[in-house]
């Protein structure tokens, strides 16, 4: 049975895995190199230009020290900035993961492989959003 997330090991070295977070779905690919982050085909740091999304995204780089061994382009849709980041983060650590399998027992001390399950909650009928209901009129 296949990885949860990890699409396939290529015959040339490069891994493809998947990550998520809320509605963002990111499609990661690793190949060794050195050091360069592609996030739908620009940089990081014209990608995001918050500093907290791209701590976020170059995270699980960081926790295994291999910042200037590996490129990684990323295509990643759905959501916004704070989703895109986090599931570009699980996506990288789950490609490391099977990059190297050494990798894996510091990524997951780190909370780096395990998937956010928080979601939006469904607005329900009768009301106005997900739990609060409509103002009360005395007349």
């Amino acid at each position: 049975m296949a990885e949860q997330g990890i699409r396939s090991v290529r015959s040339n070295g490069d891994v493809l895995a998947t990550g998520r977070r809320k509605t963002a779905v990111a499609r990661v690919r690793l190949r060794p190199g050195t050091g360069t982050i592609k996030v739908n085909g620009r940089e990081i740091g014209a990608y995001f230009p918050s500093i907290k999304d791209r701590v976020l995204v170059s995270g699980a780089l960081e926790a295994v020290g291999r910042q200037s061994a590996v490129n990684i382009d990323i295509r990643v849709d759905g959501g916004g900035p704070s989703g895109q980041a986090g599931a570009c983060r699980l996506g990288i650590a789950r490609a490391l993961k099977s990059f190297d399998g050494e990798l894996a027992e510091p990524l997951r001390q780190g909370g780096l492989l395990t998937r956010d399950g928080r979601m939006k909650e469904r607005k329900k009928y009768g009301l106005r959003g997900a739990r609060r209901g409509t103002q009360f009129s005395k007349r």
